[in-house]
């Protein structure tokens, strides 16, 4: 009767080549996610810059009071704040006493409004920025002008 079986030395070798597969497919994995989450901000920002220009074509100047009961925008997913929302970057305008839901919108990562910078509208301009966490220690701020120039000014991964 013949024995029709794997030797230990053929299994060793099949697992080396899966561990050898497997360390170059995750970073490349996570790559692509990390960019994923950057094209959020192109959406994100993009939307923020037309609820900008509605208001200014109205109005004749820009607001900084996107959320809230005279907001003109907020992203798509925004539940409070943080983890419970359904996008991942912090969105908005930070200057002092600017609000959470009025003024800024936090996402996933929980990046602090802070890490926009400062960032405002007024009668002529304005200049609304996103940031995230995507990688820790580091931050990806991303901002939009009136101009529609969207500039990733601080890459973070």
């Amino acid at each position: 009767m013949e024995n029709k079986a794997f030797t230990l030395i053929e299994l060793m070798i099949v697992i080396a080549i899966i561990v050898f597969l497997a360390s170059i497919g995750i970073p490349k994995y996570k790559s692509y996610i990390l960019k994923a989450k950057q094209a959020e901000v192109a959406v994100n920002l993009s939307s923020l810059h037309a609820a900008e220009q509605a208001y200014w074509a109205e109005r004749g100047e820009y607001t900084m009071e996107l959320g809230g009961e005279n907001g003109i925008w907020q992203p798509e997913g925004y539940k409070g704040g943080g983890k419970e929302s359904n996008f991942h970057y912090t969105y908005g305008f930070n200057f002092p006493g600017a609000k959470e839901g009025v003024h800024f919108f936090t996402g996933k990562l929980e990046t602090p409004k802070e890490q926009l910078g400062v960032c405002k509208a007024d009668k002529e301009n304005f200049e609304a920025k996103a940031a995230g966490n995507l990688v820790k220690d580091k931050t990806d701020v991303w901002q939009i002008d009136e101009t529609r120039e969207i500039k990733n000014i601080q890459r973070g991964i």
